[in-house]
């Protein structure tokens, strides 16, 4: 079987890191079995909907490494939905309503009050033609509902497992509105079924709406795709995430220098469904931040050179390997390229320690340089000063980078080279002015 499928987004805002995760999913699951993914914008609401963030939907997920196999536009096949109503209307599974919105609260109320579930009571399938005309004459436009079953759906959840929904505690369900709009659940199913969608993966806040959807797919004759709900995202502690989180959105991330999916190959290879933990995930920055890290620690000089050219930034090979294991984001790079080829503030150091560096440079090894002058070096300074251990080490570090963390000295001395050495000695040694 050819696997296919969708990502359904409404362009009425950014992509944000919960239906990203979505998105993953069903990339790495067409790529695992070789199928399609498809990138569906669900803008048949014209009000909310924005060619903005249709535009800027498409350009996050080609930046993630999500690139669609083909797009599609809902408000771009509505003659299809409108044939589809058609045949629910003939078969007499599509009926127009005409309460309000007030109406319909009031009546969920009342039920609530007397210890019914709030289920519509289909009481529009009572009227009769005349009443019907009257109340359009008197100003009212009707909304249409699908008509649903009796008994139960079930079926057997790539994630949950074996999932059964009694349609009696459902209501008949708005598929088009007032303004004769499409609300999301038949263009989805119509869709579903034209291109041929065989696996829909989304979020678990979607599993009652499943049932409608099979049950509505069966009505227009078609075969209901396999369906997978996986848990939602939740904040690092369990609990719902929250704006205090700070910006969780795509289009943030890769303002902020996170990087994008950069092998989702390997990923999908090691991909499984029914491997997801039914618990809810939880999105924690600080662990998405050390990823990010671990990523560009891995992240070989091909690649990563002219990325920082395109930064303003030039470093060799040798470079980029002594330093990318001191960078979180790729800008952080900056700051070693400012001490291996710019100039540094002098630190601020104790007046002993001051006199330690005038010291240092005087013991200073000639050129040239590799990758035992560290070592030479502090050999003879530990044999002049008595110093060991931190003591030795820092305030050369600190004159010599700026920072009291960062790569080996050994490997970054001779990239820093004899004369910006001499010079930085010589600031830290007077002391900062």
């Amino acid at each position: 079987m050819s696997v296919t499928v969708r990502f359904a987004p409404s362009p009425t805002g950014h992509l944000h890191i919960g239906n990203v995760r979505t998105a993953v999913l069903n990339r790495l699951f067409a790529l695992k079995h070789g199928g399609r993914f498809i990138l569906r914008l669900d803008d048949t609401d014209k009000e909310r909907s924005r060619e903005e963030y249709a535009q800027a939907i498409i350009e996050d997920l080609e930046w993630l490494g999500l690139k669609p196999d083909a797009i599609f536009r809902q408000s771009e096949r509505l003659t299809l939905y409108e044939q589809a109503a058609e045949r629910l209307k003939a078969a007499g599974l599509l009926y127009p309503c005409y309460e309000t919105e007030q109406e319909l609260a009031l009546k969920r109320k009342a039920q609530l009050m007397a210890g019914r579930p709030p289920v519509y009571d289909r009481a529009a399938l009572k009227l009769t033609e005349d009443a019907k005309r009257a109340l359009e004459e008197a100003g009212r436009r009707p909304h249409w509902r699908f008509r649903l079953p009796e008994g139960s759906v079930t079926w057997e959840d790539a994630v949950r497992g074996p999932v059964e929904i009694d349609l009696s505690t459902l209501s008949d369900p708005v598929l088009i509105r007032e303004d004769g709009s499409f609300l999301y659940t038949l263009p989805s199913v119509v869709d579903d079924m034209d291109m041929g969608v065989t696996h829909v993966i989304r979020g678990d806040d979607h599993v009652v709406n499943t049932a409608v959807q099979i049950a509505l797919t069966r009505a227009l004759e078609g075969k209901p795709p396999a369906f997978a709900h996986h848990a939602l995202l939740r904040a690092k502690d369990g609990g719902p995430l929250s704006k205090r989180l700070g910006s969780l959105g795509v289009r943030d991330f890769g303002e902020k220098g996170l990087e994008a999916f950069t092998d989702m190959q390997t990923l999908a290879e090691r991909f499984d469904l029914s491997k997801l933990s039914r618990a809810p995930a939880r999105f924690d920055e600080e662990e998405m931040l050390a990823l990010n890290a671990d990523v560009l620690h891995q992240l070989p000089c091909e690649k990563a050179l002219p990325r920082l050219e395109r930064l303003g930034m030039a470093l060799d090979c040798e470079e980029w390997e002594v330093v990318r294991a001191n960078i979180g984001l790729l800008k952080d790079t900056a700051d070693w390229e400012r001490v291996l080829h710019g100039n540094i503030e002098p630190p601020s150091l104790s007046e002993e320690d001051r006199t330690y560096v005038r010291q240092a440079l005087e013991l200073l090894p000639s050129a040239p340089w590799d990758a035992n002058t560290w070592k030479t070096w502090t050999e003879a300074l530990k044999a002049a000063t008595g110093r060991r251990g931190k003591a030795l080490f820092m305030p050369l570090r600190l004159a010599l980078t700026g920072k009291a963390h960062g790569p080996e000295m050994s490997k970054l001395l001779p990239l820093i080279g004899p004369e910006r050495t001499r010079a930085r000695l010589l600031a830290a040694g007077a002391g900062a002015t």
